[in-house]
């Protein structure tokens, strides 16, 4: 990561979590205002986390979340700059709504990782709020925590982040969201319930999935790459497939023409067009009425994701088809060979590579993938 590169941390942290603990409850969604009032164990345990990553950070960090308890003061107590984007309707008593519409309001400012602290219950709240359309991790701080959404620690959470922060691989996947009935846990009964997913990341080794004396077998990594896009196609999506060797291995195991060095369209397992240029692309999303998505790789050694090769995706046709419609497929051994540089940028369009800066989902191999730093050739201290 470049060190002029800010790392947009999303916050949530739920007061309440924890106090129904040392009352002998099962949990703290029935405090009473008096129960409330109790020292929070969410907000030391936040700092414990925050305080790490000011320290190894310092001034490479920015918070994003609402106002008061649920972010705001604990972001001005450790000295990290803060993005408000709301406030809780009750800032002495925040409740699950509050909860999710910061959830909302974070997902839709854009950050690289949301950092919630608290227990099964803000997890729920926050599953509801977003699911899987951004990375999650949670600090624990409940009374129950069943959910397989946590750290172990406030500083295992720390450590996680500098991860990404670094530049290190870090395995991304669904982790379920669980929770039980607070009042039959009370009459001695536990139900528990799956509630969703979230998109959590995962510390993870270098230890590839396929191996032979030790490496990678790239030509089944790639299929195992190709497995994977090919089980989540979604009907009636048009997908544009880009240029290289791994993006052309998805066109193998369909059983399709490939254009190596240029665009092909695939929808439904049927091609629909052929080495397409910019233009040709444009008018195929002119008479196109469903979703799209673009799936791209990396150069290898350079790193370029955007602008090298691919430019018939044009700034405003990325525009068009979104940063969240891009799908990513590399090998490990081919982002390990980056050393934790950044995947580059160079639309032609520099707003457009400052926006889409921050952290973006890798398909590795057969649903396993890491999430890795892409940024702006032209990258500045005042860009995210």
């Amino acid at each position: 990561m470049n060190s002029a590169t800010v790392f947009r941390l999303g916050l949530i942290v739920n007061p309440l979590a924890g106090l129904g603990g040392p009352l002998g409850m099962k949990g703290s969604d029935h405090l009473s205002d008096s129960e409330k009032a109790a020292d929070s164990r969410a907000l030391p345990r936040c700092r414990r986390s925050l305080a790490m990553l000011t320290q190894r950070f310092p001034g490479r960090l920015e918070i994003v979340g609402f106002d008061g308890v649920m972010a705001g003061d604990i972001a001005a107590e450790v000295g990290i700059p803060f993005l408000p984007v709301g406030s809780p309707a009750n800032p002495r008593a925040t409740e699950a709504a509050d909860t999710g519409a910061a959830a909302r309001a974070i997902q839709a400012a854009g950050v690289d990782l949301l950092l919630f602290v608290g227990g099964d219950g803000t997890a729920r709240d926050i599953c509801s709020a977003v699911g899987t359309s951004l990375p999650v991790l949670g600090i624990p701080a409940g009374v129950k925590m069943h959910s397989g959404v946590y750290a172990t620690s406030p500083e295992s959470a720390a450590e996680l982040v500098t991860a990404l922060i670094n530049g290190q691989l870090v395995d991304i996947g669904e982790e379920e969201v669980r929770d039980i009935d607070e009042s039959a846990f009370r009459r001695g009964q536990v139900r528990a319930r799956h509630y969703g997913e979230l998109w959590v990341p995962r510390f993870g080794q270098f230890l590839q999935r396929v191996k032979d004396s030790g490496r990678e077998v790239e030509s089944l990594v790639l299929a195992e790459i190709a497995d994977d896009l090919i089980e989540t196609m979604e009907p009636d999506c048009l997908y544009l497939i880009g240029p290289g060797s791994t993006t052309a291995a998805v066109m193998t195991q369909l059983g399709l023409d490939n254009t190596l060095l240029g665009f092909d369209a695939v929808a439904d397992e049927q091609l629909q067009g052929k080495d397409l240029s910019a233009a040709d692309i444009a008018a195929l999303l002119d008479d196109w009425e469903g979703p799209v998505k673009a799936v791209l790789t990396v150069i290898p050694g350079q790193g370029h994701l955007l602008g090298r090769g691919n430019q018939q995706l044009t700034p405003e046709l990325l525009r068009r088809i979104g940063r969240d419609n891009l799908i990513v497929l590399a090998t490990k051994s081919k982002l390990a060979e980056l050393q934790g540089r950044p995947l580059l940028l160079d639309s032609n369009d520099p707003e457009l590579d400052r926006q889409w800066s921050g952290f973006i989902p890798v398909i590795t191999a057969y649903r396993d993938a890491v999430m890795y730093r892409v940024e702006g050739c032209g990258a500045t201290n005042d860009g995210h």
